[in-house]
């Protein structure tokens, strides 16, 4: 099985570019950024304050999360409710980014990451998958983005779904997140030491995308 590695900060184009990739090569798509936010969701759903590790990992006991793929996408349940959409808020991200740093979590759900890559060819997309997840990965590429322009294709992104958001907050919720993702003491965020860096603040979705498919072809050929 061929896997490939691709980790960036939030809001780089990771997921979008993965799963357009994905469709060209014919390979699996697993968007791991989305199990913890499951988990970041399971929190608030429960009141419980995220950055209280006890509490977390008392609730791990309790959740059950899934992948499954429908028509080509990937759902993500949580105790068998699909929260594909529900997951994609702001405050579910900060969630998110909150929980990843408790070891018990990153455990909890890294055999669940890793069996997708026995069975398929798979692209997987997060913040430690080159460097912790995926360590023999073919290919690992590490996707980023000034702050500023995630930041504005954020915001963009929250208007064409007719949601408005304060630009100078979506920035510095994503400085904050980048700082809580690079700085943690598990699996922190940073270019694996094989990995290919690739910048997308000046080139557009679709050259992103060519280049991307590009490494991946020239490396595992």
């Amino acid at each position: 099985m061929i896997a490939v590695a691709i980790d960036g900060p939030a809001g780089a184009g990771k997921s979008t570019i993965a799963k357009k990739v994905s469709a060209e090569l014919g390979f699996i798509y697993v968007d791991t950024g989305a199990i913890y936010r499951a988990v970041g969701l399971a929190c608030i759903k429960k009141g419980i304050d995220e950055g209280d590790s006890r509490a977390v990992k008392k609730l791990l006991e309790d959740i059950d999360i899934r992948i499954i793929f429908f028509n080509g996408e990937q759902h993500i349940l949580l105790n068998d409710e699909d929260v594909s959409g529900e997951i994609r808020t702001e405050t579910v991200s900060m969630a998110a980014s909150t929980v990843s740093a408790i070891p018990e979590v990153r455990e909890f759900l890294l055999a669940l990451q890793r069996d997708f890559a026995l069975t398929d060819n798979v692209i997987m997309d997060g913040r430690d998958i080159g460097t912790v997840v995926l360590p023999n990965a073919q290919v690992k590429i590490f996707l980023t983005a000034s702050p500023e322009v995630r930041a504005r294709r954020r915001v963009e992104q929250l208007a064409e779904k007719g949601e408005s958001a304060d630009y100078e907050t979506v920035l510095a919720d994503i400085v904050k997140r980048d700082h809580n993702d690079s700085s943690r003491e598990i699996a922190p965020l940073k270019p694996a030491d094989s990995a290919f860096i690739v910048d997308t603040s000046d080139i557009t979705l679709e050259e992103s995308v060519k280049k991307i498919a590009d490494i991946i072809k020239e490396n595992i050929e």
